[in-house]
């Protein structure tokens, strides 16, 4: 699906292994959704083309010479707070999948998920859905616990409303279908859905449905 005016979603590459990124720009380039208007082979190019490109989305390599991508994507972040951040890495650590959701990353995706999952995440996370890559979901259940990022009580309780969102948020749904199915609009999603963070003390959407799930408020 194409943006509603027609255009290709834009996308930028931040990796600095250059057979990895030309296949991947390639395999992009090959989708009529999307279309890759940069690359960068470290984290400090990256930041510099994400701040004059402006693009929907960013490709973001963990490990990588001069700046890291977790030095890189905090800066993206602080530039435009909407901006749109897929960490695309081999690197199954917990504690690396915890810091980069915690930093303001919309996604996290090993580089073995095959085309169509790739394409697919990059997509849901624009229209404002957290990916993860399967096996990492129970990594981020393990090391939330083992951190205690998540609260075991809800000190401000949720109100009806909340409590509802949250388990849309619990299946993985967009604000755009949230609002759909409430008969809201998507901006009262998104100021629902702050307010619900706030209230569990947790900073990404996928730790707030694992929190639903963790407290049986999932259904």
């Amino acid at each position: 699906m194409l943006m509603l005016d027609g255009k290709k979603y834009r996308i930028l590459i931040v990796d600095d292994h250059t057979l990895f990124r030309r296949g991947l720009r390639a395999l992009i380039d090959s989708c009529a959704r999307f279309e890759v208007v940069g690359e960068a082979t470290d984290g400090l190019e990256g930041v510099k083309m994400q701040q004059q490109l402006q693009p929907d989305a960013v490709l973001l390599d963990l490990d990588m010479p001069v700046m890291r991508g977790l030095e890189a994507l905090p800066q993206m972040i602080n530039h435009n707070p909407q901006q749109v951040v897929l960490m695309l890495t081999v690197s199954e650590d917990g504690s690396d999948l915890v810091e980069c959701m915690r930093l303001g990353a919309r996604g996290y995706l090993l580089k073995n998920i095959d085309t169509e999952f790739l394409l697919d995440s990059i997509e849901k996370a624009i229209n404002g859905d957290s990916v993860l890559s399967p096996e990492m979901t129970s990594k981020l259940v393990t090391q939330l616990r083992q951190q205690e990022q998540v609260a075991d009580e809800v000190k401000e309780p949720l109100t009806p409303r909340e409590r509802e969102i949250l388990r849309w948020l619990a299946r993985g749904s967009s604000n755009k279908l949230i609002a759909r199915n409430l008969e809201v609009t998507e901006s009262t999603v998104k100021v629902h859905v702050q307010n619900i963070l706030r209230k569990l003390n947790v900073v990404s959407r996928v730790q707030a449905a694992v929190y639903a799930v963790e407290h049986g408020m999932d259904k």
